[in-house]
């Protein structure tokens, strides 16, 4: 059946300060040239028109619709549901394989999955690009369950293997999100309605991580069998992959059909290889540090290899690759902004969630069940804070918005950071679930609607990448590095070593908020100059 026809809210909008009220926003569109004044064409023009010239989500009945961006949220969910699995089952699964008096390798339960769903994001929205969103998330959830299975048979093996299959099992992820990403970005022209349904893609994450939690505790500590957590997330992956393949519309279906050689080619597979190099290096070397410290060799070396990787790859990108994964059009100066913020505030993000899930169960002796209840009010603040990113968006530019949500991170790791220890629950910690969603589902809605109206329908794959890199890469990174921290101030003392972390969490998200400070007051100017430049043309 049909859908009735769009009403005002989800007509195409004339410019991209519709969407976001920005002047800013007009300079994403800009197109490089080469010497000759033609177009680069690794770099095609940042052209809003052509993300709305037509709209599949105009042919979805209702109920479909709803099914299909339930199964697409998935996505996200899924994926945090991932993390907070292993992070309920953290002391669970570490006593069961003998380490749980070792904090390095207790990290490596957790960043061993973030590493790779932050890594192998950068290539996985170009595989979509070339062969198609929705194959790549189908692949992607199916791949996300069988290695959610391996990663509970590990329980007959040992800490190696498990850690192995949640390193594997975090490529899953990897693919989902920005291939999910995209087929809304491709789905939907820009409207406020587009607006909304990216909020609620950002406001699963919340709910994931306390499902997560959740099942986690309640497997681990109640039935005492913590494998079935695994197990039975496998299960749900797996079919969510088969009504995927019913329910999901494909947006690039009427997409000429090209030789399997020139997909390659379009994949940039070099540039693949020497930013997903890079990005495992430089994090291995920071969590392992944790582990081994850095008195072994290995670790600096392979720090020294991924840092000078990085110069290399973008040396490719910009001068060899004649598609690459990020060209150099897209890095706007407010595009920048919002990376760097994205990336200091979900860093802070990542060292709260370790360290404060570590400060009930360990320092405040809490079951991971009761744990898990304490967290459970971010899921409610996370839908709310998503349905107020949703409506803000079409109302204020996207400094105050990052500003906002940098002052909530901050918030909420100081509320936690700085709680006494035998402090009631609803005194601190309370009020921080309250709070800190408002950094999660307010950046991450932002940073992602901005550069998917700034890209063509195209290029959806490759925008939704770069934001879900920073994302889940950052938080990888900041946790190897509060665990150096840790490991280097608690001289014994385990709460001490813990507000070491907490203190750099509070330095990120400081950073942060000081960076969108400035992001702030450069988008006022920017508007006066605007303002000005106008009147005197007028005149």
């Amino acid at each position: 059946m049909e859908k009735p026809s769009r009403n005002d809210e989800d007509e195409p909008v004339e410019s991209p300060a519709t969407t976001v009220n920005d002047p800013m926003q007009q300079q994403q569109h800009a197109q490089r040239t080469d010497g000759d004044n033609k177009p680069d064409a690794a770099d095609e023009p940042l052209d809003l028109t052509r993300t709305i010239s037509s709209s599949v989500a105009d042919n979805l009945s209702l109920p479909r619709e709803i099914l299909f961006i339930g199964i697409i949220c998935t996505a996200q969910f899924t994926t945090q549901v991932g993390l907070g699995q292993a992070l309920s089952l953290l002391h669970i699964v570490g006593a069961y394989f003998g380490i749980e008096n070792s904090p390095g390798n207790l990290s490596w339960l957790i960043s061993g999955y973030s590493l790779t769903v932050g890594s192998f994001i950068l290539i996985a929205g170009r595989f979509g690009d070339v062969f198609g969103y929705k194959r790549m998330l189908i692949i992607g959830y199916s791949w996300f369950a069988l290695w959610t299975l391996v990663a509970g048979l590990s329980y007959y093996s040992n800490h190696v293997l498990f850690v192995f299959a949640r390193v594997l099992q975090g490529i899953g992820p990897a693919i989902c999100v920005p291939n999910g990403l995209a087929i809304l970005g491709a789905t939907y022209r820009p409207s406020n309605k587009k607006n909304m349904i990216f909020a609620l893609f950002g406001a699963c994450a919340p709910g994931g991580a306390v499902t997560g939690v959740a099942f986690g505790a309640l497997f681990g500590q109640i039935a005492h069998h913590w494998p079935w957590t695994f197990y039975s997330f496998a299960i749900t992956l797996a079919i969510v992959a088969v009504v995927g393949v019913f329910v999901i519309p494909d947006p690039q279906a009427r997409q000429e059909a090209k030789p399997l050689g020139e997909k390659i080619r379009q994949l940039d597979l070099v540039g693949g290889f020497l930013g997903i190099t890079a990005l495992i290096l430089i994090n291995f070397a920071w969590n392992q540090s944790g582990v081994v410290t850095w008195h072994k060799p290995y670790v600096y070396v392979l720090l020294i290899i991924g840092i000078l990787l990085v110069p290399v790859f973008f040396w490719w990108e910009q001068t060899k690759a004649t598609n690459p994964l990020l060209p150099y059009s897209i890095f706007t100066v407010e595009i920048c902004f919002v990376l760097a913020l994205i990336a200091l505030g979900w860093g802070s993000f990542g060292v709260f969630v370790y360290y404060a899930w570590n400060f009930l169960v360990v320092i405040r002796g809490i079951t991971p069940m009761l744990a898990s209840a304490m967290f459970a009010p971010v899921a409610v603040s996370g839908f709310i804070a998503s349905i107020t990113t949703g409506i803000l968006l079409s109302q204020l530019r996207p400094a105050w918005v990052m500003t906002v949500a940098l002052s909530a991170f901050l918030a909420g790791n100081l509320l936690v950071g700085l709680a006494p220890v035998h402090q009631t629950y609803w005194g601190q910690f309370f009020v921080c679930t309250l709070v800190i969603t408002f950094g999660m589902d307010m950046s991450f809605p932002a940073g992602t609607i901005i550069i998917s109206d700034a890209l063509p329908k195209d290029r959806q794959g490759m925008g939704a990448s770069l934001i879900a890199t920073i994302v889940n890469y950052s938080i990888a990174l900041a946790l190897g590095f509060a665990g150096t921290v840790e490991g280097n101030v608690a001289d014994g003392d385990v709460l001490r070593g813990y507000h070491g972390a907490f203190y750099m969490g509070f330095g990120l998200a400081g950073a942060g908020l000081c960076l969108s400070l400035v992001f702030l007051a450069r988008s006022y100017i920017i508007q006066g100059r605007e303002r000005r430049k106008e009147a005197s043309e007028k005149v």
